[in-house]
């Protein structure tokens, strides 16, 4: 809390922040479902995975061998980090805090948007504060929502691996360092929202400070084996890491983290106090704008081409990545064959590489059915900030309009799962075509969740929000199913779970094909709901 208090008391005395507590408990009550499920799904993944290392390397001899072949291989470090521990909760802080980390960043930046330049965009802020409410007590309450969902992160984290039989001192610096990295992302995000115009605008720009400092720490990573690079200490994520939980830690680091996330509060204060509510300090630039939009589908792709572009880059950067480190799938393995199992159930049993190709393609699937889900729930959002009447209200149909936006999340899915696969076969080096149609072959799962989601929306729009539940569920059996050794018909619940293991596996025409007619019939029962339906006004 004193990292928060601090701005707080910055800015002035408690009439300054009269109405905080109102919005708070509002806020809190909005967030009901979706701060406790990245909690529990968050910060129980820690607790799983310790337990996977502790029945995967048993003996101190296997984690030993482990630790040495990551400590070796560059392109590991690059993902994970370096190894400081060889126990249980050392190799479990190696592969979690990063990443960990990062998604605790995402949690932060929904929530702060979501309050504060959202509400902005909506007209909602506008109407609360000609009550008793005053200028800084939105971000406030922001602030102390994202404050309230780290805090249950870290609780769940540390307790999950304390739990799961880790020393206490390294649980409680893995819960508190991923907490802190998330409040800091939260402050982040809190001064995008005073500087862009929209709420899109503000999310955009904290996700690529946040993926500039994941990229930051992975070159710093790969070029120095002990977290000690510049680069490194550049990026808060690598401030994460070199905590050193369940080494020596470094408790002073956590200090670094809390002098950061005052600054950036600090600032946002100032920022939030010099602007009049909704407007920005990088306003929207006039028109006319260019090029022509005389369609609805020109209009989607305006929206939402930018999604696309980043979606698209960031996973080319993450193909080239995973392929890279494919030829070292061997050394992460070794001879332990509870790992190779794994890696078998996720990518099929056709060779070690192949099934180490085929789990990352899989990932990259399962990664991008978010952004198909995002892609289709942009109708949502147009539709409930009352962007689509003006559309609507000219001679253009619901089903041109919603055709559009359907148009780009169905194709934009299949861009990104493309430059996946070209990342993908370009750091491989071998086999591109196969490893490119591998990637692609993904599609017809994705496109199930995608037309899930259009279904949620055209007939029950108030759920519409439900399709995000379903791909996390989808990605939670993907990634940690196999580790914790869930049945098979537990995994084939999921769409990816019926598609056949590529590349290294036969081609499997049949699933393809049924996962393709599934998806058209749930796009063209969620078009007719649309059709029927009254929109929201």
């Amino acid at each position: 809390m004193t990292a928060v208090a601090a701005p707080l008391r910055a800015v002035g005395g408690p009439r300054r922040f009269a109405g905080t507590g109102t919005l708070l408990r509002l806020a809190l009550r909005r967030d009901r479902v979706m701060i406790p499920v990245w909690a529990l799904l968050l910060g129980g993944s820690f607790s799983s995975v310790a337990r996977s290392f502790a029945s995967l390397y048993a003996t101190a001899a296997q984690r030993a061998d482990l630790a040495h072949s990551m400590s070796i291989n560059s392109s590991l470090r690059a993902l994970y980090g370096p190894v400081f521990s060889e126990s249980v909760g050392g190799l479990t802080a190696w592969r979690m805090t990063g990443f960990g980390s990062a998604l605790a960043a995402v949690m932060s930046l929904i929530i702060v948007v979501r309050h504060t330049r959202e509400e902005e965009e909506t007209g909602r802020q506008e109407l609360l504060s000609s009550a008793m409410v005053a200028r800084p007590a939105p971000l406030t309450a922001a602030l102390l929502t994202a404050l309230t969902a780290n805090t249950a992160l870290a609780a769940v984290t540390a307790a999950g691996l304390v739990g799961s039989g880790q020393p206490g001192a390294g649980s409680v610096a893995v819960g508190l360092v991923v907490a802190g990295v998330g409040m800091l992302f939260a402050c982040t995000a809190a001064i995008a929202a005073q500087l862009t115009d929209s709420a899109r605008a503000a999310k955009g720009l904290t996700a690529a400070v946040i993926g500039a400092a994941f990229v930051l720490k992975a070159a710093g990573d790969a070029t120095a084996d002990a977290g000690s690079s510049v680069l490194t200490w550049l990026s808060p994520i690598g401030w994460a890491e070199n905590v050193r939980a369940y080494a020596t830690e470094r408790w002073w680091v956590l200090l670094v983290l809390a002098a950061a996330i005052t600054v950036q509060a600090v600032l946002a204060y100032a920022l939030t106090g010099r602007r009049d509510i909704g407007m920005s300090f990088l306003p929207a630039r006039p028109g006319p704008a260019r090029g022509t939009i005389g369609t609805a589908g020109a209009l989607a792709w305006r929206l939402q081409r930018g999604s696309v572009y980043g979606w698209s880059a960031g996973f080319l950067i993450a193909g080239v990545v995973f392929g890279g480190i494919t030829d070292g799938a061997g050394d992460l393995v070794g001879d332990n064959e509870g790992a190779r199992e794994i890696f078998e159930r996720m990518g099929g049993q056709s060779g070690l590489t192949d099934a180490f190709l085929a789990a990352m393609v899989g990932v990259l699937g399962m990664v991008a059915a978010l952004h198909i889900v995002a892609s289709v729930l942009r109708l949502h959002a147009e539709e409930t900030s009352q962007r689509a009447e003006p559309v609507l209200a000219a001679p253009v149909g619901r089903l041109r309009w919603a055709g559009g936006h359907l148009v780009i999340a169905f194709a934009g899915s299949a861009a990104v799962m493309l430059a996946g696969g070209i990342g993908l076969a370009v750091g491989y080096g071998h086999d591109p075509a196969a490893v490119i149609g591998a990637a692609l072959v993904q599609l017809p799962a994705i496109w199930v969740l995608g037309g899930l989601t259009v279904l949620l929306y055209g007939a029950v729009p108030r759920a519409a929000v439900g399709a995000w539940a379903v791909a996390g569920l989808v990605l939670a059996l993907g990634w940690l199913g196999p580790a914790l050794k869930l049945p098979q018909a537990v995994m084939d619940l999921s769409p990816f779970g019926q598609l056949p293991k590529l590349p290294g596996g036969e081609m499997a025409w049949t699933p393809v094909l049924v996962l393709l007619l599934i998806a058209a019939g749930l796009v063209a029962a969620g078009v007719a709901g649309l059709r029927r339906r009254d929109m929201s006004g």
